[in-house]
Protein backbone atom coordinates (compact mmCIF):
# COMPACT_ATOMS: atom_id res chain seq x y z
CA UNK A 1 0.00 0.00 0.00
CA UNK A 2 2.85 2.37 0.85
CA UNK A 3 4.47 1.69 -2.52
CA UNK A 4 1.16 2.36 -4.26
CA UNK A 5 0.66 5.59 -2.31
CA UNK A 6 4.17 6.74 -3.18
CA UNK A 7 3.52 6.00 -6.85
CA UNK A 8 0.27 7.97 -6.76
CA UNK A 9 1.94 10.91 -5.03
CA UNK A 10 4.74 10.86 -7.58
CA UNK A 11 2.27 10.88 -10.48
CA UNK A 12 0.35 13.77 -8.90
CA UNK A 13 3.64 15.64 -8.52
CA UNK A 14 4.56 14.86 -12.13
CA UNK A 15 1.14 16.00 -13.33
CA UNK A 16 1.36 19.26 -11.37
CA UNK A 17 4.78 20.05 -12.81
CA UNK A 18 3.58 19.16 -16.30
CA UNK A 19 0.43 21.32 -16.20
CA UNK A 20 2.30 24.29 -14.74
CA UNK A 21 5.06 23.87 -17.32
CA UNK A 22 2.69 23.72 -20.30
CA UNK A 23 0.93 26.88 -19.08
CA UNK A 24 4.24 28.73 -18.83
CA UNK A 25 5.35 27.60 -22.30
CA UNK A 26 2.04 28.66 -23.86
CA UNK A 27 2.10 32.05 -22.14
CA UNK A 28 5.70 32.67 -23.18
CA UNK A 29 4.85 31.92 -26.81
CA UNK A 30 1.57 33.87 -26.93
CA UNK A 31 2.43 36.91 -24.82
CA UNK A 32 6.04 37.46 -25.83
CA UNK A 33 7.68 35.61 -28.72
CA UNK A 34 5.18 34.72 -31.45
CA UNK A 35 3.61 38.21 -31.85
CA UNK A 36 7.09 39.75 -32.13
CA UNK A 37 8.43 37.23 -34.67
CA UNK A 38 11.04 35.75 -32.34
CA UNK A 39 11.61 32.02 -32.45
CA UNK A 40 12.64 29.82 -29.57
CA UNK A 41 14.09 26.32 -29.50
CA UNK A 42 12.32 23.03 -30.20
CA UNK A 43 8.71 22.62 -31.26
CA UNK A 44 7.51 26.12 -30.27
CA UNK A 45 10.25 27.66 -32.40
CA UNK A 46 9.41 25.48 -35.40
CA UNK A 47 5.70 26.33 -35.03
CA UNK A 48 6.41 30.07 -34.78
CA UNK A 49 8.32 29.91 -38.09
CA UNK A 50 5.56 27.88 -39.75
CA UNK A 51 2.85 30.23 -38.48
CA UNK A 52 4.51 33.07 -40.37
CA UNK A 53 4.42 31.00 -43.57
CA UNK A 54 0.93 29.58 -42.91
CA UNK A 55 -0.96 32.35 -41.09
CA UNK A 56 -4.33 30.71 -41.77
CA UNK A 57 -3.43 27.75 -39.49
CA UNK A 58 -3.48 28.25 -35.72
CA UNK A 59 -0.23 28.05 -33.80
CA UNK A 60 -1.47 25.23 -31.58
CA UNK A 61 -2.41 23.09 -34.58
CA UNK A 62 1.01 23.70 -36.11
CA UNK A 63 2.65 22.49 -32.88
CA UNK A 64 0.64 19.29 -33.10
CA UNK A 65 1.48 18.94 -36.80
CA UNK A 66 5.20 19.14 -35.98
CA UNK A 67 5.02 16.76 -33.01
CA UNK A 68 2.66 14.01 -34.18
CA UNK A 69 5.00 12.55 -36.86
CA UNK A 70 7.90 12.71 -34.42
CA UNK A 71 5.84 10.96 -31.74
CA UNK A 72 4.86 8.19 -34.14
CA UNK A 73 8.49 7.71 -35.16
CA UNK A 74 9.95 7.87 -31.68
CA UNK A 75 7.34 6.26 -29.45
CA UNK A 76 9.30 3.03 -29.00
CA UNK A 77 12.35 5.02 -27.85
CA UNK A 78 10.47 7.02 -25.21
CA UNK A 79 9.12 4.26 -22.97
CA UNK A 80 5.46 3.81 -22.08
CA UNK A 81 5.10 6.15 -19.07
CA UNK A 82 7.38 8.84 -20.44
CA UNK A 83 5.70 8.58 -23.84
CA UNK A 84 2.21 9.00 -22.40
CA UNK A 85 3.28 12.02 -20.37
CA UNK A 86 4.93 13.51 -23.45
CA UNK A 87 1.72 13.09 -25.48
CA UNK A 88 -0.28 14.79 -22.72
CA UNK A 89 2.25 17.64 -22.45
CA UNK A 90 2.25 18.24 -26.21
CA UNK A 91 -1.55 18.29 -26.36
CA UNK A 92 -1.78 20.65 -23.36
CA UNK A 93 0.72 23.12 -24.82
CA UNK A 94 -1.12 23.15 -28.16
CA UNK A 95 -4.49 23.55 -26.42
CA UNK A 96 -3.33 26.37 -24.15
CA UNK A 97 -1.68 28.26 -27.03
CA UNK A 98 -4.87 28.23 -29.11
CA UNK A 99 -7.02 28.91 -26.05
CA UNK A 100 -5.00 32.01 -25.13
CA UNK A 101 -4.77 33.25 -28.71
CA UNK A 102 -8.20 32.41 -30.17
CA UNK A 103 -10.58 32.20 -27.20
CA UNK A 104 -9.09 34.68 -24.72
CA UNK A 105 -7.49 36.81 -27.48
CA UNK A 106 -4.55 37.76 -25.28
CA UNK A 107 -2.47 40.65 -26.59
CA UNK A 108 1.34 40.73 -26.42
CA UNK A 109 2.72 42.22 -23.23
CA UNK A 110 5.20 44.42 -25.09
CA UNK A 111 6.75 45.06 -28.49
CA UNK A 112 10.12 46.02 -27.07
CA UNK A 113 12.34 43.33 -28.57
CA UNK A 114 14.78 43.19 -25.67
CA UNK A 115 12.04 42.82 -23.09
CA UNK A 116 10.06 40.18 -24.96
CA UNK A 117 13.20 38.22 -25.85
CA UNK A 118 14.45 38.06 -22.26
CA UNK A 119 11.13 37.55 -20.50
CA UNK A 120 9.83 35.18 -23.17
CA UNK A 121 12.99 33.10 -22.88
CA UNK A 122 12.74 33.05 -19.07
CA UNK A 123 9.07 32.03 -19.01
CA UNK A 124 9.50 29.31 -21.64
CA UNK A 125 12.64 28.08 -19.84
CA UNK A 126 10.71 27.81 -16.58
CA UNK A 127 7.93 25.99 -18.41
CA UNK A 128 10.17 23.46 -20.15
CA UNK A 129 12.11 22.94 -16.92
CA UNK A 130 8.87 22.15 -15.07
CA UNK A 131 7.78 19.76 -17.82
CA UNK A 132 11.10 17.93 -17.58
CA UNK A 133 10.87 17.89 -13.76
CA UNK A 134 7.50 16.19 -14.27
CA UNK A 135 9.34 13.32 -16.01
CA UNK A 136 7.90 14.37 -19.34
CA UNK A 137 8.95 16.21 -22.49
CA UNK A 138 7.62 18.99 -24.68
CA UNK A 139 8.38 16.84 -27.74
CA UNK A 140 10.14 18.13 -30.82
CA UNK A 141 13.92 18.16 -30.50
CA UNK A 142 13.84 15.85 -27.46
CA UNK A 143 12.21 13.08 -29.48
CA UNK A 144 14.61 13.52 -32.41
CA UNK A 145 17.53 13.45 -29.97
CA UNK A 146 16.33 10.16 -28.43
CA UNK A 147 15.86 8.55 -31.84
CA UNK A 148 19.32 9.52 -33.08
CA UNK A 149 20.92 8.51 -29.78
CA UNK A 150 19.28 5.08 -29.88
CA UNK A 151 19.94 4.33 -33.55
CA UNK A 152 23.24 6.09 -34.29
CA UNK A 153 24.77 6.88 -30.90
CA UNK A 154 24.62 10.65 -31.43
CA UNK A 155 24.74 12.54 -28.14
CA UNK A 156 21.36 14.21 -27.41
CA UNK A 157 23.02 17.54 -26.64
CA UNK A 158 24.51 17.70 -30.14
CA UNK A 159 21.16 16.97 -31.75
CA UNK A 160 19.32 19.64 -29.77
CA UNK A 161 22.11 22.13 -30.52
CA UNK A 162 21.88 21.36 -34.26
CA UNK A 163 18.08 21.79 -34.25
CA UNK A 164 18.31 25.10 -32.41
CA UNK A 165 20.99 26.28 -34.85
CA UNK A 166 18.69 25.33 -37.74
CA UNK A 167 15.84 27.33 -36.19
CA UNK A 168 18.09 30.37 -35.75
CA UNK A 169 19.29 30.21 -39.36
CA UNK A 170 15.79 29.54 -40.70
CA UNK A 171 14.37 32.53 -38.81
CA UNK A 172 16.68 34.83 -40.80
CA UNK A 173 15.09 33.59 -44.04
CA UNK A 174 11.50 33.34 -42.80
CA UNK A 175 11.51 36.79 -41.17
CA UNK A 176 13.67 38.34 -43.93
CA UNK A 177 16.54 39.61 -41.83
CA UNK A 178 19.45 38.67 -39.64
CA UNK A 179 18.17 40.68 -36.66
CA UNK A 180 15.25 38.31 -35.81
CA UNK A 181 17.65 35.37 -35.82
CA UNK A 182 19.95 37.18 -33.39
CA UNK A 183 17.03 37.85 -31.04
CA UNK A 184 16.07 34.18 -31.39
CA UNK A 185 19.61 33.19 -30.40
CA UNK A 186 19.36 35.27 -27.23
CA UNK A 187 15.94 33.80 -26.44
CA UNK A 188 17.21 30.22 -26.85
CA UNK A 189 20.23 30.94 -24.65
CA UNK A 190 18.09 32.45 -21.88
CA UNK A 191 15.68 29.53 -22.13
CA UNK A 192 18.48 26.97 -21.79
CA UNK A 193 19.90 28.72 -18.73
CA UNK A 194 16.49 28.80 -17.04
CA UNK A 195 15.94 25.11 -17.82
CA UNK A 196 19.24 24.28 -16.14
CA UNK A 197 18.31 26.38 -13.11
CA UNK A 198 14.96 24.58 -12.75
CA UNK A 199 16.46 21.11 -13.19
CA UNK A 200 19.47 21.56 -10.91
CA UNK A 201 17.89 23.90 -8.39
CA UNK A 202 20.58 26.50 -9.07
CA UNK A 203 22.83 25.68 -6.11
CA UNK A 204 25.27 28.38 -5.05
CA UNK A 205 27.75 25.90 -3.59
CA UNK A 206 31.27 25.54 -4.93
CA UNK A 207 33.30 22.34 -5.10
CA UNK A 208 36.82 22.98 -3.82
CA UNK A 209 39.87 20.72 -4.18
CA UNK A 210 42.89 21.64 -2.05
CA UNK A 211 46.26 19.94 -2.62
CA UNK A 212 48.34 20.43 0.51
CA UNK A 213 51.10 19.00 2.69
CA UNK A 214 49.41 20.32 5.82
CA UNK A 215 46.11 18.48 5.63
CA UNK A 216 45.71 18.07 9.39
CA UNK A 217 46.19 21.77 10.10
CA UNK A 218 43.90 22.85 7.27
CA UNK A 219 41.28 20.28 8.26
CA UNK A 220 41.14 21.67 11.80
CA UNK A 221 40.80 25.24 10.50
CA UNK A 222 38.09 24.26 7.98
CA UNK A 223 36.10 22.43 10.66
CA UNK A 224 36.47 25.40 12.99
CA UNK A 225 35.36 28.08 10.52
CA UNK A 226 33.27 26.30 7.84
CA UNK A 227 31.91 23.10 9.34
CA UNK A 228 32.84 19.43 9.61
CA UNK A 229 31.86 18.16 6.14
CA UNK A 230 34.75 17.27 3.87
CA UNK A 231 36.97 14.43 2.70
CA UNK A 232 40.73 13.88 2.71
CA UNK A 233 42.04 11.96 -0.31
CA UNK A 234 45.50 10.42 -0.65
CA UNK A 235 47.28 9.84 -3.95
CA UNK A 236 50.49 10.13 -5.90
CA UNK A 237 51.82 12.72 -8.29
CA UNK A 238 52.97 11.98 -11.83
CA UNK A 239 56.27 10.97 -10.32
CA UNK A 240 55.67 7.67 -8.54
CA UNK A 241 57.59 8.70 -5.44
CA UNK A 242 55.67 11.97 -4.96
CA UNK A 243 52.93 11.58 -2.35
CA UNK A 244 49.95 13.93 -2.59
CA UNK A 245 47.11 14.72 -0.17
CA UNK A 246 43.95 16.51 -1.25
CA UNK A 247 41.08 17.95 0.78
CA UNK A 248 37.69 17.85 -0.94
CA UNK A 249 35.01 20.21 0.41
CA UNK A 250 31.76 21.80 -0.75
CA UNK A 251 31.42 25.43 0.34
CA UNK A 252 28.70 28.02 -0.07
CA UNK A 253 29.72 30.57 -2.68
CA UNK A 254 29.60 33.39 -0.14
CA UNK A 255 32.22 31.60 2.05
CA UNK A 256 34.86 31.04 -0.62
CA UNK A 257 36.85 34.07 0.51
CA UNK A 258 36.91 32.68 4.06
CA UNK A 259 38.36 29.41 2.78
CA UNK A 260 40.91 31.24 0.60
CA UNK A 261 42.09 33.26 3.57
CA UNK A 262 42.43 30.12 5.70
CA UNK A 263 44.61 28.48 3.05
CA UNK A 264 46.80 31.54 2.52
CA UNK A 265 47.36 31.95 6.29
CA UNK A 266 48.09 28.29 7.06
CA UNK A 267 49.65 26.87 3.89
CA UNK A 268 50.71 29.42 1.27
CA UNK A 269 52.10 26.60 -0.89
CA UNK A 270 48.71 24.82 -1.15
CA UNK A 271 46.97 24.56 -4.53
CA UNK A 272 43.22 25.27 -4.63
CA UNK A 273 40.76 24.55 -7.46
CA UNK A 274 37.20 25.96 -7.32
CA UNK A 275 34.38 24.56 -9.50
CA UNK A 276 30.63 25.00 -9.75
CA UNK A 277 28.41 22.39 -8.07
CA UNK A 278 25.78 21.99 -10.80
CA UNK A 279 23.68 19.50 -8.81
CA UNK A 280 23.74 18.12 -5.26
CA UNK A 281 21.86 15.21 -3.75
CA UNK A 282 21.81 13.88 -0.18
CA UNK A 283 22.76 15.41 3.17
CA UNK A 284 19.89 17.85 3.07
CA UNK A 285 20.23 18.75 -0.62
Amino acid sequence: MNIANCAVRQEVKNGTYMIAGTLFVALGVVLFLAPNRIATGGTPGMAILLSHLLPQVSLGILMLAVNVPLLLAGMKYLGRSFGIRTIVAICLVSFFVDFFQIVMKLEPVSHDLLLVTLFGGVIIGIGVGCILRGNSSAGGSTIIARILAARFGVKPGYTILAIDAFIIIASAFVFNGIEPSLWSLISIYVTSRCINMILTGGPSEKVVHIVTDKEQLLSREIIKHLGPNGTILSGRGLQATEEKTMIFVVVDGSRITVLSDLIRQNDPDAFMIVMEASEMLGRGH
